[in-house]
């Protein structure tokens, strides 16, 4: 059986941040496995702008932040096989085993020093929903009409209503605007957007597409084809509240209601799951609960921008190889948790005297909060503050901690952030 250093699963922007990390300037054999037929992810229909600022100070489309990471894998040396699709992640005694199909080759295995997990994640799709109606044609996902529209020059329809107002759903209501169809409105079940403040603005009040919040769609009118969508208001319980209703013609209606990370791998590996970001729990090397797996981009948590996204795969790869070089020694893992008015942290666990000098610990509020700071405390003693005018779960927070201030706290049990006044 064949074996690398380190295998990671996914050739998005995580997968490949992480390959190319794991590389370690050609000091170890990396395999990337990609199930499509190219690299580059959802990034590839992604035409729009806003792609780099973080990373690279200037604005890219998603195909060109695509394809810089595509280069920088191939230019160091990773080895890649397309048209790969994952089946089993599995540990033995000699490490973590992958096994593979492809059209050309069958089914493939190799053992690994390391794994890493960046299959990204999926849309949550209308069956999930229970909308009253038939099922009939034009209900769409935002992801699969972005993908008609960018990659393969298709309309969905011409009079739309999105349900949902997560970033893809805002990005395609511009778009199809700019393709000639007609936008009637964005109806987000929440009293606010879970999407970028700036999407917003660009998006919908830019081509002035009304957002309608603490409002969903009650019912679908129509057999063969939409022909009507009924969006009603809500109560404080997001219940539809009766007589509220409100037809819409309309030959499509586009879901934009939540991205779920793609985990089926990682639960079969063995790998801890989190109930509230729904991926794998990891350390702050970003190991997951199985030894020598780790876990980076949507597959972990959800992102707002793909820069955090690399940033984050890159540490995971530089940790993987580490890992697959050797370093394995014993940790003192302590739990890092939530606490007032925030939903998740990553990570979820840390050991102090190995972590980084910086962590970047990545969070989300749980609800709208103005003039509040996250703060970070070693048992009862603050060790990172950030003061912010304006907290939503629709943007992803980050807060630094030092080692060095960490350190000077002993053993603090536990190190909670949360929102204080």
């Amino acid at each position: 059986m064949r074996r690398y250093d380190v295998i990671v699963v996914g050739g998005g922007p995580a997968g490949l941040a992480a390959a190319t990390s794991a590389r370690g300037g050609g000091r170890r054999s990396v395999l990337l496995l990609e199930r499509d037929r190219e690299l580059g992810g959802i990034l590839n229909q992604c035409v729009h702008s806003g792609f780099g600022l973080v990373t690279f100070g200037e604005e890219l489309t998603g195909p060109e932040y695509a394809a810089r990471y595509v280069d920088a894998a191939r230019g160091a040396g990773v080895e890649v096989l397309l048209d790969s699709m994952v089946l089993d992640v599995s540990s033995g005694s000699d490490g973590p085993r992958v096994t593979w199909v492809s059209p050309a080759r069958g089914v493939e295995s190799a053992g690994a020093g390391a794994v890493v997990l960046a299959m990204g994640c999926r849309e949550r799709p209308a069956g999930a929903l229970g909308i009253p109606g038939f099922r009939p044609a034009g209900v769409y996902t935002a992801g699969c009409a972005q993908r008609m529209v960018n990659r393969e020059g298709l309309l969905p329809g011409r009079e739309v209503v999105i349900l949902g107002s997560g970033d893809i759903g805002l990005i395609m209501a511009r778009r199809l605007t700019l393709e000639g169809a007609h936008v009637s409105c964005v109806a987000e079940l929440m009293p606010y957007s879970s999407g970028l403040k700036r999407n917003v603005v660009q998006c919908l009040d830019d081509f002035g597409i009304p957002l309608l919040l603490s409002h969903t769609v009650t019912r679908v009118e129509g057999r063969r084809r939409v022909e009507a969508v009924e969006v009603s208001r809500v109560d404080d319980a997001g219940l539809p509240i009766p007589g509220s209703g409100v037809l819409y013609p309309c030959d499509t209606l586009l879901l934009s209601v939540g991205l779920l990370p793609e985990n089926e791998l990682s639960r079969a590996a063995g790998a801890e799951l989190s109930a509230a970001t729904r991926g794998p729990v990891v350390d702050d090397s970003l190991m997951t609960s199985v030894p020598g797996v780790f876990a980076c981009g949507n597959v972990l948590h959800v992102h707002d921008l793909v820069d955090y996204v690399t940033q984050e795969a890159e540490r995971a790869g530089e940790c993987a190889g580490a890992w697959a070089d050797g370093a394995r020694g014993e940790r003192q893992l302590v739990p890092l948790l939530p606490g007032t008015g925030v939903r998740y942290v990553v990570p979820q666990l840390l050991d102090v005297a190995c972590m980084p000098e910086e962590l970047v610990v990545r969070l989300r509020v749980d609800d709208v909060y103005e003039r509040r700071s996250l703060v970070a405390r070693a048992g009862r003693e603050v060790v990172a503050r950030r003061r912010r005018d304006i907290l939503v779960p629709g943007e992803m927070e980050q807060v630094t901690l030092r080692r060095e201030v960490l350190l000077g706290q002993g053993d603090p049990g536990t190190i909670t952030i949360g929102l204080e006044a």
